[in-house]
């Protein structure tokens, strides 16, 4: 027999239980071959201008857009796919966004960094007014 210890049964059994949660952990952290673009590649109708009001936003899972109205009336709209691990965007309270992955928040009105890991902003789109209705990304 060698000098060196044998890993008991139960360290073994949990270092096969960790493996999993490992792994997801790190597929959180990474854009990945499924990820979803960071911007829409097509311009998205996001609903009747009016459900937009002053000062408030509203959150587009399905096309990763968010879009708010400033106290002015003006439209802005940003990518909801965060700016530090590419995770969806999926939280929006009051004019803050909360990426699930590590708590990033942002601004929906400016795309701007409130909270870490994230440092950069979130990217801005073109957003614009077609028949009653709030459209963005290209060629918007």
């Amino acid at each position: 027999m060698s000098g060196r210890p044998s890993a008991s049964r139960r360290t073994v059994l949990r270092g096969a239980a960790l493996t999993p949660a490992v792994g997801l952990g790190l597929a959180a952290c990474g854009g990945g071959a499924g990820a979803s673009p960071a911007t829409p590649t097509a311009p998205v109708d996001l609903g009747a201008e009016g459900a937009v009001a002053k000062g408030g936003a509203h959150l587009d899972q399905e096309n990763n857009v968010v879009v708010s109205r400033t106290e002015d009336g003006s439209l802005k709209a940003y990518s909801t796919i965060c700016t530090h691990g590419g995770c969806p965007i999926n939280a929006l309270e009051g004019t803050t966004l909360i990426c699930p992955c590590h708590g990033s928040k942002f601004d929906a009105t400016t795309g701007e960094v409130l909270h870490r890991p994230a440092t950069t902003p979130l990217t801005e789109l073109p957003v614009r007014v077609e028949n009653g209705r709030v459209v963005a990304g290209p060629r918007a």
